[in-house]
């Protein structure tokens, strides 16, 4: 019994969405469509999990079988374990979501939430995209996004060096590059 368990984690690949404390129904939305959940189911993934937030958007719930297991909740305590069991975290832009992510070594694709003024949030995602620490999409590119994405392709992020970041701020604040 116990083998069964760990074949069935070997085999489970988990797509955890994480909208944090916001509500960001477009990108709630983008991953209910059926040919984003079909493109995930094609691209080895067994199971997705949505954190839908404070949306008013409801995904559907499915049980998986002939294709992807789809389940919701709008918040936890902690979504470190969430995070631990992902093959794959989609999170919107907050700087929270994605460093916590990076530091875990899991792949990401950061969607920025274009409804938000003044989205310094965009900046930070694609700087990171950039440098090939994740990937950076709006919702209506998601579906393009992991269709073409290259997992190998990542570089993994290593948290300590603030160097890269207190530079972005520096520029984008308006000071010299030293």
């Amino acid at each position: 019994m116990a083998d069964r368990a760990s074949d069935y984690d070997k085999t489970r690949r988990v797509v955890f969405v994480t909208v944090g404390t916001t509500s960001f129904d477009a990108l709630v939305k983008a991953v209910d469509s059926p040919t984003f959940k079909q493109e995930l189911f094609r691209k080895g993934y067994t199971h997705l999990l949505i954190q839908m937030g404070r949306g008013s958007y409801v995904p559907t719930k499915s049980e998986g079988g002939s294709s992807l297991a789809v389940d919701h909740f709008t918040f936890s305590s902690s979504i470190a374990d969430h995070l631990n069991s992902a093959s794959l975290v989609i999170s919107h832009a907050g700087s929270g979501s994605i460093f916590e992510t990076l530091r875990l070594g899991k792949p990401l694709i950061v969607v920025v939430n274009e409804d938000l003024m003044d989205n310094h949030q965009s900046e930070l995602a694609e700087e990171l995209a950039d440098r090939k620490h994740l990937y950076c999409a709006r919702p209506q590119t998601l579906h393009q996004t992991v269709a073409d994405m290259d997992l190998n392709s990542l570089v993994p992020y290593s948290p300590g060096d603030a160097t890269p970041v207190a530079k972005l701020i520096n520029r984008f604040l308006g000071f010299p590059d030293d």
